[in-house]
């Protein structure tokens, strides 16, 4: 077992380090690691479903396929006598609906085979509400994915511009995570189970998929694309502060809505300025969902091995125990909120942290100190003072101490809030 932590490894332009905690290699299972093991795909084999080079008819039988062996090799991965337990299955993609209300799930007395049909029953065919596209129509829309589309890179996909034979924007996501092809597929079908299910104006919408030749997520393109170079590429005009204040508050409710009003508690893990998108009027999307959790209810958070995100961003409890909860969330919202304040990244050429430079200003709470020099003082006051009230509470190091989305959606959208002169 190796505990020892990687070094991080930083890229100023493109912002996305990842901080690695190595686990656990080992896919056995013990009473002690019950709870974790439903939620961490340890994979005793290879899935090894060939998904390339297949025709547009054959998809969808190809992806009930591909549900069908993950979910059968999860299954089988659990001790027999624990498969013979009354159960309530928390894994993101065999999690039924009634789980959500802390009901039972698949009840003692069913063979392996008739729990995994019931269970995929649900999570691929219930309300199914994107489409299947055949690789001719995103490579046609992508002009075979020519590097001119590309929009964004990370260390598991790519993510194209296109426009479908109909005239519509899509964005191509193209994933490559995963070494094997089974963590290719679980990364795709964990992702693919969370975007299937929200529907929300502040989060970015799932159009489709498609299995041929690699596994894609088609997503609505937002015009502006994301805010990361917006606000901070020196070729641009400095970002207006009433746009500042609608990103501010539309990923807010987007936060709020995935935290507390959708299907399932859904915690992002990865919420920094490359990953909220923007449409023609400023409209912010909060995409990219590689890395989220589902939380269910009767849980208070999830510990997680590697601990993975942007540096920066990462909130001290899970970076330093991987523990994950809507305040994680929270966390990397406030950092968000301060690069909107400052205009400054998140970590800066110098590896300066944000939330370490800013601190001593919050607690003085020195508006001209942070506010944007880039908005020449052409900013709402009171709108200032609020919002930087609102970073400092979601930055604190301490997770109770922070607010929750729907408190920070409070403070952010009321015209009148009692604002101390001191932030503590």
């Amino acid at each position: 077992m190796n505990n020892s932590r990687q070094d991080l490894k930083f890229d100023a332009e493109k912002g996305s380090p990842r901080a690695v905690l190595e686990g656990p290699e080992s896919s056995g299972w013990s009473e002690s690691s019950s709870r974790k093991s439903l939620l961490s795909f340890s994979f005793t084999g290879e899935v090894g479903t060939d998904y390339s080079g297949l025709a547009q008819p054959s998809q969808k039988h190809c992806m009930q396929s591909l549900w069908r062996s993950f979910a059968t090799k999860k299954w089988q991965s659990f001790p027999s006598s624990y498969r013979k337990k009354e159960l309530s299955i928390s894994d993101p993609v065999l999690m039924s609906p009634s789980d959500r209300n802390g009901e039972e799930g698949p009840q003692s007395g069913l063979s392996d085979q008739e729990c995994v049909d019931d269970l995929l029953s649900v999570s691929y065919n219930a309300k199914r509400s994107w489409q299947t596209f055949s690789y001719e129509d995103i490579s046609l829309a992508t002009n075979n994915f020519d590097p001119e589309n590309l929009v964004g890179k990370g260390g598991y996909a790519k993510v194209f511009k296109g426009v479908l034979r109909n005239g519509q924007l899509i964005a191509v996501k193209k994933h490559s995570r995963g070494v094997t092809a089974a963590e290719k597929e679980r990364d795709f079908l964990i992702e693919l189970g969370i975007v299937s299910h929200v529907s929300h104006t502040n989060v970015a919408k799932l159009l489709g998929i498609c299995i041929e030749n690699g596994l894609h997520l088609v997503f609505q393109f937002s015009t502006l694309g994301s805010l990361q170079p917006l606000l901070h590429s020196p070729n641009n005009s400095p970002l207006s502060w009433e746009a500042r204040i609608k990103v501010a508050v539309g990923v807010a409710k987007g936060l709020y809505y995935l935290h507390e009003q959708c299907q399932r508690r859904i915690i992002h893990r990865d919420i920094k300025a490359s990953n909220i998108l923007l449409d023609s009027c400023f409209e912010p999307q909060i995409s990219d969902f590689g890395l989220s959790k589902w939380l269910p209810d009767r849980w208070t958070h999830h510990t997680v091995s590697p601990i993975e995100g942007t540096f920066g961003y990462l909130a001290p409890e899970y970076f330093m125990h991987g523990i994950v909860d809507e305040k994680t969330d929270v966390f990397s919202y406030g950092v968000l909120l301060l690069e909107l304040i400052t205009g400054r990244r998140p970590v800066d050429s110098d590896k300066q942290n944000l939330v370490i430079w800013a601190k001593p200003h919050l607690n003085k709470g020195d508006v001209d100190e942070l506010a944007d020099p880039r908005l020449d003082g052409s900013f709402d006051a009171v709108q200032m003072r609020r919002m930087v009230l609102t970073a400092a509470l979601c930055v604190r190091p301490s997770a109770p101490w922070r607010p929750s989305m729907s408190q920070v959606g409070t403070r952010l959208l009321l015209k009148c809030i009692r604002i101390p002169a001191i932030l503590k």
